[in-house]
């Protein structure tokens, strides 16, 4: 195995796309070390980004919203009070993550990059409107963050491009957002069900709403139509039913032995209205 160390998503990208055979990139190392111990994956070349400057900084971006560094480990995420204060439904995510040892390392790009339909920090992101930066060997580009995933373990991501940075738009004023999961489990288990609602409020009235099924399909789901059920409504139990009769329809799980379809179509119903509920007393400031 070749270990490389670049300094630069350039030189990361020159080196990656280069590379012969089995090829993974390095950041929190949370799923790719856990891969090589078990003998899933032997890499020809593994390439270790955290030698790149700014990779483990959270910064304000121009317009109000925050970049985060690839390399930045869900604990820090959490104990960031500006960021929690914006965007708690994307930290709520990375936060379920795994064990305390698990946050200490474990980053929002590479659990996104892992491709796994059930990804907690996935939902979130994607009803946050968040957008990757990808660096390849033809320069970068931005790309929504739902547009990342393409199938269980797939990405859209090309020979040589690695993410080098999130960013989360300004979240404004009158706006919250939420993100909830079923697991069998009290702790430490994969979401047989996650959703995430992103709301902003005039008043009373939602205005703007982005809805996110997770594990309900081979990519996360951003629901058009559950949206659709909320905006122009003062969420009350008419549009929470809606709600939930939208985020059923658009569900498409498969069965196993963590549940059934129509146990999961079920919950993202449930879970749908009570993300959004909290997403909404969050945009009123009140506790949740």
């Amino acid at each position: 195995m070749r270990y490389h160390t670049p300094t630069s998503f350039a030189d990361a990208a020159a080196i990656a796309v280069a590379a012969k055979g089995t090829l993974r990139f390095l950041a929190g190392g949370t799923d790719v070390l856990v891969q090589m111990r078990a003998g899933a994956v032997l890499p020809d070349d593994l390439i270790d980004l955290k030698h790149i400057p700014g990779v483990d900084q959270i910064t304000r971006t121009a317009e109000g919203g925050w970049r985060i560094g690839i390399a930045v480990p869900g604990i820090v995420l959490g104990a960031h009070e500006d960021l929690v204060r914006d965007w708690p439904g994307v930290v709520e995510g990375m936060n379920l993550v795994g064990s305390t040892q698990v946050q200490g390392r474990a980053t929002l790009a590479g659990n996104l990059c892992n491709g796994s339909p059930a990804a907690d920090s996935v939902p979130g992101m994607v009803a946050a409107g968040a957008v990757v930066t990808i660096t390849g060997p033809n320069g970068s580009r931005d790309l929504p963050v739902e547009q990342v995933p393409t199938g269980p373990g797939r990405t859209s991501l090309a020979k040589g491009e690695v993410i080098s940075a999130i960013t989360l738009p300004p979240r404004g004023k009158n706006a919250g957002d939420a993100y909830l999961r079923f697991i069998p489990r009290t702790e430490m288990d994969i979401a047989v069900v996650g959703c995430a609602a992103s709301l902003r409020l005039d008043g009373d009235k939602v205005v703007e709403a982005r809805i996110a099924l997770g594990a309900v399909a081979p990519t996360v789901i951003l629901s058009e139509a559950a949206a659709r059920a909320i905006i122009g409504t003062t969420l009350d139990d008419k549009a929470l039913a809606a709600l939930a009769k939208a985020a059923e329809a658009e569900a498409k799980p498969i069965s196993d032995k963590r549940g059934t379809k129509e146990f999961r179509i079920e919950v993202a119903g449930v879970l749908a209205r009570r993300a959004a509920k909290i997403a909404y007393d969050r945009a009123k400031g009140l506790k949740a």
